[in-house]
């Protein structure tokens, strides 16, 4: 059952263009059809999930041409772990955008193609195809952000455009360095190529950089975050809730497989400096996010600059590579998908019911008119915040524990103390909500409906209990970790 890999990626990805072409003739099927490709990539994933779980990694060459020559498929825990979360979370998304929006055959289309961009990424073993992959979900990503009723969004994606395109253009140039030095791209070849090659050596060593530059710019990391903020903030609540929640994180994957299944452990140790440029990086993404969102009042600049403090969050643990920090970082990686999608789809119901209210004032005693969906934003703002017994504090936890077993003490004291910062741009907006005089208009309360207080209470619950099962997560992914880390 191996072609179930290559069923997963190509299924989105050849459904992309069916919405399209029945606007000839029904414009109205792409919200059912696109709820049902992704229904069904869920459950073909959960049986790769099982598979994986019983025999470990799962591999498939397509077309049964062999590499080099031939495109691989691998999954294993951390991969499925990622691949869960995209489509729990587009699922989550699509019953928003059932009443949200957009709407439109076209949109949707967008969306699959997407969609089929992301878990190409994630199952992919091959440098190159991981660059067409990644450009599938630019792309799509780019145009989704357009769909928006607001003119500035063309702008905000024409930036995102700009800024993506020559993070591509880093990776494709480490890319090709790879290949002149190695004459193969497959990942499972690459770590003895290199080796031989010598980890030191500037053509490795600048792959390495420019490769890393490149993703550093998909995940949004500071200081080339500048195109998050108005991509965010004028897409539709729907993209901005995929594009904080899952683009980075599928960005991130890339990285940790290019840092640790193609360059290896042994790389870091043979160039130190790296190494540690890159934990320097990852704590200046941190704080820079951070207080670039306590200075904002606009729900989804906060929810933005918050992305990319919380990437630079999981970017320590990466950094730090140890078993206990990377675990650490892909609980933090699902962690903050569930609860950053989760607050982006609140803050557009929000804006649905109370008449497109986004700021911290318009946010005023809103609890007395929509409790339910007040005490989920609650939730999840101490979910995001980092505070026990909360999957964010667990993540956190895990990623400043893996710190102080290196003896860095210094960056786990950062880590948990970046917890008030956090603390600094959510509870305002709580306060607000919760303590302050309801002075706006309910607008339309049907606005709402059951499948989306659903999504929102669900992912509200796993937010605040997930972390309980930390334990248990670390069993199942503990292969991949060791893997990883090797």
């Amino acid at each position: 059952m191996e072609w179930i890999l290559a069923a997963i990626v190509l299924l989105p990805l050849i459904s992309a263009a069916v919405p399209i072409a029945a606007t000839v003739r029904w414009k109205g099927v792409g919200w059912s059809f696109a709820s049902l490709i992704v229904t069904a990539t869920l459950g073909l994933s959960v049986v790769l999930a099982w598979m994986v779980a019983q025999d470990g990694q799962q591999n498939h060459v397509l077309g049964g041409i062999p590499t080099p020559f031939g495109i691989e498929l691998f999954a294993d825990e951390f991969s499925m772990v990622v691949i869960l979360l995209v489509l729990l979370v587009c699922l989550g998304v699509l019953v928003y955008t059932r009443v949200g929006g957009p709407r439109g055959n076209a949109f949707y289309g967008g969306f699959l193609l997407l969609v089929g961009g992301m878990l190409g990424i994630l199952l992919t073993g091959d440098l190159f195809n991981m660059y067409v992959f990644l450009e599938i979900m630019a792309i799509s990503s780019y145009a989704l952000v357009s769909a928006s009723k607001y003119r500035w969004s063309t702008y905000a994606a024409f930036k995102y455009l700009l800024v993506g395109t020559v993070g591509a253009g880093f990776y494709l140039l480490g890319v090709a360095l790879i290949l002149a030095s190695t004459g193969t791209l497959t990942m499972r070849l690459l770590p003895e190529l290199l080796a031989e090659v010598g980890y030191t050596d500037p053509v490795v060593t600048a792959a390495f950089v420019l490769m890393a530059v490149g993703l550093a710019i998909k995940i949004a990391l500071f200081p080339v975050h500048t195109w998050l903020a108005d991509a965010h903030a004028s897409a539709p609540d729907g993209i901005s809730a995929v594009i904080s929640a899952l683009v980075p994180a599928v960005a991130m994957y890339a990285f940790a497989r290019v840092l640790f299944t193609v360059f290896t452990m042994d790389f870091l140790a043979a160039n130190p400096t790296v190494s540690n440029l890159l934990l320097v990086a990852a704590l200046f993404s941190l704080f820079a996010g951070s207080f670039f969102a306590l200075l904002q009042d606009h729900i989804k600049l906060v929810l933005a600059y918050s992305t990319v403090s919380q990437f630079g969050l999981i970017f320590v643990g990466i950094a730090i590579a140890n078993e206990t920090a990377v675990f650490g970082s892909i609980l933090q990686i699902f962690g903050h998908g569930v609860v950053k999608a989760s607050l982006f789809v609140l803050a557009g119901m929000f804006a649905l019911r109370f008449g497109g209210i986004r700021t911290l004032e318009e946010y005023a005693g809103v609890a007395k008119r929509a409790p339910v969906m007040a005490g989920a934003f609650a939730v999840l703002g101490v979910a995001m915040i980092g505070l026990p017994p909360t999957v964010g504090f667990v993540g956190k936890w895990y990623i400043a524990l893996g710190a102080f077993e290196e003896g860095m003490w210094l960056v786990s004291l950062l880590v948990l103390g970046s917890t008030l910062l956090s603390a600094g741009y959510i509870l305002p907006f709580i306060n607000r909500i919760y303590f302050h005089p309801f002075e706006g208009e309910d607008v339309d309360p049907a606005a709402i409906t059951k499948g989306m207080l659903i999504a929102i209470i669900i992912g509200a619950t796993l937010g605040l209990t997930l972390g309980f099962a930390s334990a248990e997560i670390q069993g199942a992914v503990s292969g991949a970790v060791e893997g990883l880390v090797a």
